[in-house]
């Protein structure tokens, strides 16, 4: 007689979202003892974990989660789109998001420490995803964003569920302005962020490496006009300041009219409102984005799984 019932199998599957046949099994093995199986399904989700991590996950969704004037972007990714849609792995980046709030970095390794609501780790969740999807999948990036006072403004850009999507964006937004005003100008300013995909908040706040690769980028050019070096030199000059200036945030052009800089449209906001408005920072998580992509032939896959 097996010494489990079928309500145990179902508190497993619940406690580790293992597939049933797995439940049964690890609680054959265990003898009925529930935790015994939870720690052996876990044990097999890591080492499945361990065969797939050299997978490369590319996929995926970037979560978004705002409580009161703190907010954070997460992006956990997989190996396909299809993953993407499943409502286990959706649950896992909405709750994982929720987990980041209350961090006080912006470190992945403290965020897969960090508790998981309903029981474990974030990590200890993602390995059990692993098992029981079937796809590497990893906790890549996050950041998180605050003010003292004032809102955090998130939006989703080709969302696939509410706060989940492909691009997903915050606007910290610091003043004593009313609500309502902060959250009319935060959502412009969110889906100019997620069109224009500014660099940095400003220019000093720009990569210096990205900036010497374009210094270098507009040297090459320059030399190649033949012109006098000090000519070159401006042109350089010139090159640079205008990659800056079309790369920071603040001195990008509003693409909701073309025409004025995003600071000035911060400026007049808060002088309409009667108080000053300072956009003090924003993320912008685009899923995949610096990931490079293995290009396999599918064919060729089929052709080789079939042959076994």
């Amino acid at each position: 007689m097996a010494a489990f019932t079928a309500a145990d199998v179902k508190t497993l599957r619940e406690k580790t979202g293992a597939g049933m046949m797995d439940a049964k099994k690890a609680l054959e093995a265990s003898n009925g003892d529930i935790e015994a199986a939870v720690d052996a399904l876990r044990a097999k989700g890591l080492a499945t974990a361990q065969k797939k991590s050299s997978r490369t996950a590319a996929e995926g969704l970037v979560g978004v989660a705002v409580v009161g004037t703190k907010g954070v972007a997460v992006e956990v990714n997989s190996e396909t789109d299809f993953v993407a849609k499943n409502d286990q792995f959706q649950d896992f980046v909405r709750k994982t998001t929720e987990a980041a709030l209350s961090l006080g970095s912006d470190d992945v390794d403290a965020l897969k420490a960090a508790a998981y609501p309903g029981g474990g780790t974030v990590a200890d969740k993602l390995t059990d995803n692993v098992a029981t999807i079937g796809e590497n999948q990893q906790v890549r990036r996050l950041k998180s964003v605050a003010v003292s006072e004032g809102v955090i403004v998130p939006y989703m850009h080709n969302a696939q569920a509410p706060n989940l999507g492909k691009i997903g964006v915050l606007v910290a937004l610091e003043s004593a302005a009313s609500a309502d005003v902060l959250e009319a100008l935060g959502k412009q300013l969110a889906m100019h962020i997620a069109a224009a995909f500014p660099q940095a908040l400003d220019a000093d706040s720009l990569d210096a490496e990205v900036l010497e690769r374009e210094r270098k980028i507009a040297a090459e050019k320059a030399a190649e006009s033949g012109k006098p070096a000090d000519v070159q030199e401006k042109m350089v000059d010139g090159a640079v300041k205008k990659f800056a200036k079309e790369n920071a945030l603040l001195s990008q052009v509003f693409v909701m009219d073309n025409k004025t800089p995003v600071a000035d449209v911060v400026a007049k906001a808060g002088k309409d409102a009667g108080t000053p408005i300072v956009l003090k920072d924003y993320v912008r998580f685009q899923l995949g984005e610096g990931i490079e992509k293995e290009e396999s032939d599918f064919a060729a896959e089929v052709a080789a799984a079939v042959a076994g």
